[in-house]
């Protein structure tokens, strides 16, 4: 009898990871509940839209779409370097932060090393970890799921990471570290440990908490064009470090993959402040009122430093069952994955429109998740 027929197979690498899907479409979960569209407040897109001279800049850009980007970025480059007092070489343009985590994964985190994280922050990190064979290690949070030094730093002791990632302002908790916690972290790790902020909401918060734009050569940070600027579906955006780290991407990234119109709507959105401080005062307002909404419910709420707020349900099990409550009513939310803060659910701050029409179904979902815990 012959033998079966042999096919190519994946790594043994790639092929013990578990099958998953990182994260459900709000257009997959709207089929799911029978709708046609959702009340979109699950994925921290903007609300308000690009800035009117992005839009203006990339309508007429389309019109060429048949030409490649140009693949060093250098035009939008050489202005986001102007602006953060930098050299051209020390800025990469790439498709969006989780396109960036993928190569610093490639390029600092050897198979089998360890990447230091708080347990509970953004998890995309972790699918490029598994990808390219490193490992998560986890440092507890505090009592609002943000970041510890000293928990950090501990972490790094054990794991001898050589990577340490942290959202900040963090995604999902919305906490903040200002520069000053940041710059003692960085002192107490060793020189040789490559330390990833991800700044992707540092755009709600005033430059003057963030960390300076001095480069170092010990850190990266990100940037993206997807949250008060409007433009997460044009994928786009970019990292700051040394010209040595930068020329390490220059050897693993996807020369073309940032497409041509974001790189054009992105750098007339660099030009518009005036539309960009309008969006961060709309964004604080949606926060308080979510904060009082909460209140008004008699329900935590978390501080935030993003476009979102984290409301408290109670149990894993309550704001599991609340998300489910909301989708049934038209609206995509969604919840942190890891305690302590797993009881909450996660709201981007939407419009004057939207902000109403979430607090009328928050009120009702509300009630018949509490109406199911009672029986």
């Amino acid at each position: 009898m012959s033998a079966p027929p042999r096919f190519p197979q994946p790594t043994t690498q790639v092929a013990s990871i578990p099958a998953m899907t990182p994260f459900v479409a709000p257009e997959e979960l709207a089929r799911r509940v029978g709708r046609s569209e959702l009340l979109r407040l699950g994925a921290n897109e903007s609300a308000f839209g690009p800035s009117p001279r992005a839009i203006a800049a990339m309508r007429e850009a389309v019109a060429l779409t048949s030409w490649y980007g140009d693949p060093e970025s250098l035009q939008l480059r050489a202005a986001l370097a102007a602006r953060h007092g930098c050299a051209v070489e020390e800025v990469v343009v790439a498709s969006g932060i989780d396109e960036l985590m993928g190569l610093i994964v490639r390029g600092f985190c050897a198979p089998g090393a360890a990447c230091v994280a708080t347990r509970g922050t953004y998890p995309t990190l972790f699918y490029h970890l598994n990808g390219f064979g490193g490992r998560a290690e986890f440092a507890e949070p505090n009592e609002n799921g943000g970041l510890v030094p000293e928990n950090i730093a501990d972490a790094v002791r054990r794991s001898g990471a050589k990577l340490v990632y942290i959202a900040n302002p963090d995604n999902p908790s919305g906490s903040f570290a200002d520069r000053a916690t940041l710059a003692a972290l960085r002192e107490v790790l060793p020189d040789d440990v490559l330390l990833f902020l991800d700044e992707a909401y540092a755009d709600f918060v005033s430059p003057g908490e963030l960390p300076p734009d001095a480069i170092d050569p010990r850190t990266i940070r990100t940037r993206t064009f997807s949250k008060a600027y409007g433009m997460a579906g044009a994928r786009i955006g970019y990292a700051l470090a040394s010209a040595e780290v930068i020329a390490t991407f220059q050897k693993l990234r996807l020369h073309f993959g940032v497409n041509r119109t974001a790189q054009i709507g992105a750098l007339a959105a660099l030009d518009d402040g005036a539309f960009m401080r309008g969006v961060i005062a709309e964004v604080e307002r949606g926060r308080d009122e979510y904060h009082a909404l909460a209140a008004a419910h008699a329900l935590p709420s978390l501080p935030s430093r993003t476009n979102f707020v984290c409301i408290g349900i109670g149990s894993k099990a309550d704001a599991e069952a609340m998300v489910a409550a909301l989708l049934e009513l038209g609206v995509f939310v969604r919840k942190p994955w890891a305690p302590p803060i797993d009881g909450f659910v996660r709201v981007t701050v939407g419009t004057v429109a939207e902000r109403a029409a979430f607090a009328e179904r928050f009120a009702e979902a509300l009630d018949r998740v509490r109406e199911k815990a009672v029986r």
